[in-house]
């Protein structure tokens, strides 16, 4: 008999470990399925290969001019409307803010007799206002951004019919073609470049540029951080010491500029503008977003996505025209076509997060 013998446990084979989803390796394939604009960008791709067979007109450089023209007014407002939404927040009162910007410089400079350059100047003082005034009301009362927004909404509505019906007695601003500042105004916000045999609106390198710009400050600054942060989380985000307050102000204010922006190509591409117009435009910001793979719960989204989302709405926009298809189906087919880039962008997404 043998005593104080040990026994050894039986060896286990190691079981290789499991990957929680985190930290498991993706292909390159699904790494680039996992990009928000992969949806937008096959959406546009399909989209144009539609107008493309049944549009002849469609395929020349003089189309696509015209769609990108289409595409830049509502893609200079989908940048900042984009940067909004991934940090949570969207901004109902953005489309009427474009024609209040518009219709204050118009007046300011007409009725004082000014040059046409202290009009643009207190736009962009108001419209940057009135971007802060909503990121501050949020802040202060703690209302959903929808609640607010909409409030702002119906009083810019208000404001750009009664002003300007009681100061013009129009329904319309007067036009300011020949007042002292406007031929160098219209050259930085709605020149005419001429590239080739095509003619450029200068609206669309502006587009690309602030689509550049907000590209990098979302992706390569502390800043950019804050927002996606803020759009995810925001308890958590204020826990580390992310200035939310800030954040969410600044984000309504970067709004407020790009509506002045808009209003000031506007006002000089038509000389006049109509108090009644932008009401429905804050749907396409908001859908150009959306499409591009920004959620509306906030935290997720890119720049990319939604200029392709512009895109693919001035696609819709002049390929309807150009296949001879009757224009009374536009927002139809742009609301089916919102439909399908919203499924198929959660059909990416899932197949990305697969394991």
């Amino acid at each position: 008999m043998i005593a104080n013998a040990t026994v050894e446990p039986a060896a286990t084979p190691e079981r290789p470990p499991v990957a929680d989803g985190r930290t498991a390796r993706r292909s390159p394939l699904r790494r680039l399925l996992g990009r928000p604009e992969m949806g937008a960008l096959v959406g546009a791709a399909a989209v144009y290969a539609l107008f493309y067979a049944v549009a002849p007109t469609f395929r020349q450089l003089d189309s696509l001019s015209t769609v990108l023209y289409q595409a830049s007014t509502l893609g200079i407002m989908g940048v900042a409307v984009a940067l909004l939404m991934i940090g949570g927040e969207f901004d109902l009162s953005a489309g009427v803010a474009v024609t209040t910007s518009a219709l204050t410089a118009s007046m300011f400079a007409f009725q004082l007799t000014l040059n046409v350059w202290s009009g643009v100047l207190i736009a962009l003082v108001l419209s940057l206002a009135v971007g802060a005034l909503n990121g501050v009301l949020l802040v202060r009362t703690k209302l959903p951004s929808f609640l607010v927004t909409l409030a702002t909404f119906l009083m810019l509505q208000g404001l750009n019919l009664a002003v300007t019906k009681a100061i013009t007695g129009n329904v319309a601003t007067d036009s300011i073609r020949d007042m002292d500042g406007f031929d160098q105004a219209r050259a930085v916000f709605a020149a005419t470049l001429t590239i080739g045999d095509t003619q450029l609106r200068v609206s669309v390198l502006w587009w690309l540029g602030f689509a550049a710009l907000a590209t990098w400050v979302l992706l390569r600054t502390r800043y950019g951080n804050w927002v996606f942060a803020v759009g995810g989380n925001p308890e958590s985000a204020r826990a580390v010491g992310v200035p939310v307050a800030f954040v969410r102000i600044s984000l309504f204010t970067t709004v407020g500029f790009a509506a002045w922006f808009v209003g000031m190509h506007q006002l000089f591409a038509f000389n006049t503008v109509q108090s009644n117009g932008g009401i429905g435009n804050e749907l396409l910001y908001i859908a150009a977003a959306v499409v591009g793979g920004c959620l509306l719960t906030g935290g997720y989204g890119s720049i990319v996505g939604p200029a392709v989302g512009a895109f693919l709405f001035g696609m819709a926009n002049q390929g309807i025209v150009y296949a001879n298809w009757d224009p009374d189906w536009f927002m139809f087919f742009l609301g089916g076509m919102l439909l399908l880039a919203v499924l198929l962008n959660l059909w990416v997404r899932r197949q990305a997060t697969r394991r």
